[in-house]
């Protein structure tokens, strides 16, 4: 039977995961959409497709029979939020999985192109950030062919994509990226900078990324990152390469802080992330990416549970 998830956060994250767990869900099935707003777009939303909702927060999920047959929570609110919601889930039942779409990191980061499978058991993993999402897949492409010194990512995105969730997080947003580029990329310093953008009509989400690395066939680093930009795109459509990856060999050296002096490959990417307009519009890619990564992660941490039920002597 699929595993029923619930989503906490009415907003646009939430709702548009939601959404995307009606559409595509396989070892997934939506359980209630839980929201602390009655009137909100994303409550009425959901009720006017049939799924049940809550709007008394995760306080009122936890005393709801519907939380009875939830075994997945996905956490669409905010860094702070998130801390305390975690705490009351797993006082109403220890063994509950949670994902965490905020940027609390309070479970290991999780970038399903990368490292899924090392923590399908987790409790609770952390999903990054968009920037995440985007960029630490190609930093860990270059890191699978040459060490990394210092990976930098700069993710400009829509202003009108960033909702208050986002602004209020965006100091969490660059220190959850840059410890995640090097826990999970693989880069020995890492660094994150985003950027909203008020051009109008609004920008696709675009990503950048510098990597400096020991000296390695241009080649083999180029076919890395196509393969996972490949990779990335099965869950995330609008995934793409916006130019042909650039290289440029540093021969004197130059100083990394905390690192010191090196010498070596720069490596730079341009992505391009544009949204399946789901529920939000295409050029909100920065929030379709967390979704959909999010969403892969439930698939297989769902069909783990199936596997684990199945394996239970009746």
């Amino acid at each position: 039977m699929p595993v029923k998830a619930a989503v906490i956060g009415s907003g646009n994250i939430g709702t548009d995961l939601m959404i995307k767990i009606l559409r595509h869900g396989q070892a997934l099935t939506m359980g209630p959409l839980v929201g602390i707003d009655p009137e909100s777009d994303g409550l009425a939303r959901a009720r006017s497709m049939g799924v049940e909702t809550c709007d008394a927060g995760v306080y009122g999920l936890v005393v709801s029979p519907a939380f009875d047959d939830v075994q997945i929570v996905f956490d669409a609110t905010s860094a702070s939020a998130h801390v305390n919601n975690d705490a009351v889930l797993r006082a109403a039942r220890p063994g509950i999985r949670v994902i965490d779409l905020t940027p609390a990191a309070i479970g290991p980061y999780c970038i399903p192109s990368v490292n899924l499978d090392a923590h399908l058991d987790a409790p609770n993993v952390n999903m990054v950030t968009c920037g995440g999402q985007a960029t630490i897949p190609v930093v860990a492409a270059v890191a699978s062919v040459a060490p990394v010194h210092y990976a930098e990512i700069v993710a400009s995105i829509s202003s009108r994509s960033a909702g208050p969730g986002t602004r209020a997080n965006i100091d969490e947003f660059t220190e959850t990226t840059s410890h995640a580029i090097e826990a999970v990329g693989g880069a020995r310093k890492g660094k994150a900078i985003i950027v909203l953008n008020p051009a109008e009509p609004p920008l696709l989400m675009r990503d950048t990324v510098y990597v400096l690395s020991e000296d390695a066939d241009t080649a083999q680093v180029e076919a890395a990152i196509e393969a996972m930009v490949a990779r990335v795109a099965r869950d995330v459509p609008g995934y793409r390469l916006k130019q042909t990856v650039q290289f440029e060999r540093i021969s004197q050296p130059v100083n990394v802080p905390g690192i010191g002096a090196v010498t070596g490959l720069k490596t730079s990417v341009f992505l391009e992330v544009e949204g399946a307009a789901h529920y939000l519009p295409a050029y909100a890619g920065n929030l379709d990416i967390m979704t959909s990564a999010a969403l892969a992660t439930g698939e297989r941490i769902a069909a783990t549970l199936q596997a684990a039920a199945q394996a239970v002597p009746a």
